[in-house]
C-alpha cells in the first residue's frame, strides 16, 4: 500500500489555487488488486459527475475537455492502479492534475468550485498514526518505523559500534566477584548511561529533526537509564512494558498502535480542558458563524473540526460572513475546508478529528489569539 499525502507547500499549494473550473474527487479505494475496477468504476462515475456539475457552472469547453482528458488518463495509468491505499484525492483543474493517497477510510465526495476541497485531506495530516518503537536489551538494540500503511518494520542502525555490549561488560576479580569501577556502587548506573547515550547518538540521525513519538521497550534498569539521558522531545512517557525478547515485530506493532492511539485520546482531553479554560476569557469559540469570523480575521491559533463532516455547505465572504446553503453546488464550498484553509493561511494549527472530540454539539472549535473585538 502506497501513502502519499501533501507535505506543507503542496498543502498551501492547494489551499492558494483558484480556478473557476477546479474539481475536487475523494473516493475510497483499495490496495488490494481485485478491487481495482469497482475503483475504476467509481472514477469514472465521479469524473461523469464533475463534467456535468462544470457544464452547470458554464465552464468553457476547453476546460472541461482538459479535466476529462487527464481523469480519463488516470483509467489507463498501471502505476496509478498499482499504488492504491484506502482512498483517493484527486484535485483536477485544466492545468495540471494532483493525486493523493491516504491510508485513512475518507467519504467520497465530488465537488466543482472555484477552489479545491482540502477539509477532507487535512484528516490524513492530524494523526498519520505514525512512530518509532526502540527495544533495548544488553547487547541488543533495534529501532521500528512505524507507519498508518504497514507494519512496524526495522530501520537498520548503521553506527552502532561494534563494542557496544563491552560498556556494559563487568570483568571478574580474583575469581570472588565483579569489579566495580572507580566511582563506587554508582559505577553500573553510569556505565548503563553510557550504554544508551551511545545507542541515541546513533538513532538520532534516523529520527530526524521532529518531534514523532518514540515508544521504549527496554529491560527496567535500561529503561530508566536511557529516560536519564534523553534528549529527543519526542519520546513517549509510557514505553511498552514487556521484555523486548519477548516481543515478536507484529506484537510490538499492536502494543505501539495502542499507545499511539492513548496519547492521542489524551490529547484530546488536554486540548478540551484549555479550551474550557480559555472560554472563560473569550478566547476559544465554537459556533460556526464566531469561527468563521475569527479564521478569516487571522484571529485563530488552533482549530479542529468533525473529519466526517459534509453537510456544512455554503460561502464564507472576505468578512467572515457565513451563508448557508442546504446542498452542494459549484458556487458553494465545505465551510469547515473553508476555515481550515484560512486558519492554515494565517499560520494557525488544524486537526481534522471525530465528532466526539469537539467540546460542542458543534462541528468546529477553535482557540484565539485574541478574543474577538466588538
Amino acid at each position: 500500500m502506497k501513502v502519499t499525502i501533501p507535505n506543507d507547500t503542496e498543502l498551501a499549494e492547494l489551499i492558494e489555487h483558484r480556478n473557476p473550473a477546479s474539481v475536487t474527487i475523494y473516493l475510497p479505494s483499495s490496495p488490494r488488486p481485485t478491487e481495482t475496477e469497482h475503483v475504476q468504476l467509481a472514477l469514472r462515475n465521479a469524473a461523469a459527475s464533475a463534467d456535468a456539475e462544470l457544464a452547470s457552472a458554464d465552464a468553457d469547453k476547453a476546460s472541461r475537455r482538459s479535466i476529462a482528458g487527464a481523469l480519463d488518463a488516470l483509467q489507463t495509468d498501471r502505476e496509478f492502479w498499482e499504488s492504491q491505499a484506502h482512498s483517493v484525492a484527486i484535485f483536477a483543474c485544466p492545468e495540471r492534475v494532483r493525486v493523493f493517497h491516504t491510508a485513512n477510510r475518507l467519504v467520497d465526495l465530488v465537488a466543482v468550485g472555484d477552489r479545491f476541497d482540502v477539509g477532507p485531506l487535512l484528516r490524513s495530516r492530524s494523526f498519520p498514526g505514525e512512530g518509532y518503537v526502540l527495544t533495548v536489551t544488553q547487547g541488543s538494540v533495534h529501532l521500528y518505523e512505524l507507519r498508518a500503511d504497514q507494519r512496524a518494520t526495522e530501520v537498520a542502525i548503521d553506527t552502532l559500534p561494534d563494542d557496544l555490549s563491552d560498556v556494559l561488560r563487568q570483568e571478574p576479580h580474583g575469581g570472588q566477584a565483579d569489579r566495580i569501577s572507580d566511582t563506587g556502587a554508582l559505577g553500573p548506573k553510569i556505565q548503563q548511561k553510557k550504554y544508551c547515550l551511545l545507542i541515541q547518538e546513533s538513532i538520532l540521525p534516523l529520527l530526524g529533526d521532529t518531534n514523532v513519538p518514540l515508544i521504549l521497550c527496554a529491560t527496567d534498569e535500561l529503561d530508566t537509564a536511557y529516560r536519564a539521558i534523553n534528549s529527543y522531545q519526542g519520546l513517549v512517557d509510557g514505553g511498552i512494558a514487556a521484555h523486548p525478547d519477548s516481543l515478536s515485530a507484529t506484537d510490538l506493532d499492536r502494543e505501539a498502535r495502542s499507545i499511539l492511539d492513548a496519547l492521542y485520546a489524551d490529547e484530546m482531553v488536554e486540548w478540551k480542558e484549555r479550551f474550557e479554560n480559555l472560554r472563560g476569557e473569550g478566547k476559544a469559540v465554537s459556533q460556526l458563524t464566531e469561527v468563521a469570523r475569527a479564521a478569516t480575521a487571522g484571529a485563530v491559533s488552533e482549530l479542529l473540526f468533525d473529519m466526517d463532516d459534509t453537510s456544512t455547505e455554503g460561502t464564507i465572504d472576505e468578512a467572515g460572513t457565513i451563508d448557508f446553503a442546504s446542498e452542494r453546488g459549484p458556487a458553494t464550498v465545505g465551510l469547515l475546508g473553508e476555515m481550515a484553509a484560512r486558519v492554515l493561511r494565517s499560520g494557525g494549527k488544524v486537526l481534522a478529528v471525530r465528532k466526539e472530540d469537539l467540546p460542542d454539539d458543534s462541528p468546529v472549535a477553535a482557540i484565539l489569539r485574541y478574543p474577538p473585538v466588538g
